[in-house]
């Protein structure tokens, strides 16, 4: 693919129109993280007003889910074969009327229904987003620093939305849906005017077969994972949406293997680096969601706080990667990804396990600040590496594809994370249970998202081995070898 507008980042400066771009494509996918913890604190309001099952309750988080992990690779693939810019504008236009529908129905389905076309509409943003910056901005420092401020905009917009539907629930539930609406059709103008339109290639066929299989196969395994401890990881229901879902994704890689233009080029996932981000990322994902889980639980249930107060209780980690993620830039490029990924998930291991140390009458400037602390530190540190490392010497014209994967992988990764460390606090405890039994249930919960967080630095670790190369060789040109060696 080729762009219609040269905008040029060889110069150490950014014209208007560059920084247009960099922050419409990052207001979006901030809003993406933003609707995705919103809603969490205004759901027994909106189970008292709509009169919804606690399983239908789920849903209205759940149904989010599904659309946006089960369809980011179709996403990401789409934007890379259809224009990025057409793609983008047509998501975030989906996304703003979806979000506008979401708070003036009255029925509970077709809240759920708005919630599931939102995710979609994420998952075609969130990707298309991220291609967008690594093919206006030239590897190196310059797509690094994009990189860097773009992820600022995911993990600040994930806390603010905790912060905010503290304070938009007071005034109405519906005000959480509400809000994105505005500010989605101020992004779309704004990316009418700014991003510059892409060429499809000329000649590419489109991979029908894997797209069905491959866009089946992804929902049903988020489906069945989203559903599990509802309805118990050994139930019928559960194993064969498993086994379907494992019999669509079998059959999408052996499409893919015999397509002359698939879907997902296989080979690109023989990139170490990729790989690595890929992995990595879902279990740094995976263990935080877990994590959030139970301090929510903890703050609310066993310490009496308010959604506010819990929300604010967030506001530390969130305040560190507005502050830091802009400024960490220079330190990837002198140090390199896997350094900053390692020292990021080994923050997160050590907050998750210092909270460990909780009980009834822990206060939060002991207990729970530190641990936020170093949360923010982690992502500071490792979110934005692991989008610079999963893109780094990927061609532009599988840009796309490579930003959904990663965003795959973190989805999913939540999902699962969340799903276990769900089925262990039932299982020890319950969620229902009294302040002193919950605290007994929280303690092997905390302990799984310990476990996860410490397979994620294994893989952390496994990267700094692979890349112990000479010093002086930038790191832009060791992801390039690797990327070659791979091909």
């Amino acid at each position: 693919m080729s762009s219609s507008v040269s905008l040029s980042t060889t110069s150490t400066r950014w014209d208007a129109r560059l920084w247009g771009v960099l922050l419409t494509v990052s207001i979006v996918i901030g809003l993406d993280a933003l609707d995705v913890s919103m809603v969490g604190v205004a759901l027994p309001a909106i189970q008292a007003d709509l009169g919804l099952s606690t399983n239908a309750l789920q849903w209205v988080v759940s149904g989010y889910v599904l659309g946006y992990g089960g369809l980011l690779l179709l996403g990401g693939r789409t934007a890379d074969l259809l224009g990025r810019r057409r793609v983008f504008l047509v998501a975030v236009a989906i996304f703003a009327l979806a979000s506008l529908l979401g708070g003036l129905v009255d029925d509970g389905a077709l809240l759920i229904a708005s919630r599931f076309v939102k995710g979609l509409a994420a998952a075609f943003t969130a990707p298309a987003a991220l291609s967008i910056i690594t093919t206006t901005f030239q590897e190196g420092p310059a797509r690094n620093n994009a990189i860097s401020i773009f992820a600022v905009f995911g993990a600040s917009g994930y806390s603010a939305g905790l912060v905010f539907s503290g304070l938009l629930t007071e005034v109405g539930w519906r005000w959480t849906f509400l809000l994105p609406a505005p500010i989605a059709l101020v992004a779309l103008v704004a990316a009418w005017k700014l991003i510059p339109s892409y060429r499809a290639e000329e000649g590419r066929g489109y991979d029908f077969p894997g797209a069905i299989t491959g866009a089946a196969g992804s929902l049903l395994l988020v489906f069945g994972v989203v559903e599990a401890p509802e309805i118990g990881w050994a139930a019928p229901r559960t194993l064969i949406t498993f086994a379907v879902a494992l019999a669509l994704l079998v059959t999408f890689v052996v499409i893919e293997k015999r397509s002359r233009h698939p879907l997902l080029r296989l080979g690109i996932l023989r990139s170490g680096p990729l790989a690595r981000a890929n992995l990595g990322g879902a279990l740094f994902f995976g263990a935080y969601i877990g994590f959030q889980f139970v301090v929510m639980l903890y703050l609310q249930r066993v310490l009496g706080w308010s959604a506010l107060q819990t929300a604010l209780g967030f506001l530390p980690a969130a305040l560190i990667v507005a502050f830091g993620s802009p400024r960490i830039e220079p330190l990837i490029d002198r140090v390199g990804t896997p350094r900053t990924i390692f020292a990021g998930v080994v923050a997160h291991v050590i907050g998750y396990a210092l909270f460990l140390r909780i009980d009834e009458h822990s206060g939060y400037a002991g207990s729970v600040l530190p641990s936020m602390i170093l949360l923010g530190i982690g992502f500071t540190l490792a979110f934005s590496s692991l989008n610079i490392q999963a893109t780094a010497g990927i061609s532009d014209d599988e840009q796309g594809l490579a930003g959904g994967l990663l965003n795959t992988s973190l989805q999913v990764g939540g999902a699962i994370g969340l799903a276990v460390v769900t089925a262990v606090l039932t299982a020890n405890g319950g969620r229902e249970a009294s302040p002193a039994a919950l605290l007994t249930g929280l303690t092997p919960a905390l302990s799984v998202v310990t476990g996860i967080a410490v397979l994620g630095l294994l893989i952390a670790i496994s990267g700094l081995v692979a890349r112990k190369q000479p010093a002086e060789e930038p790191v832009v040109e060791q992801e390039q070898d690797l990327l070659a060696l791979a091909d």
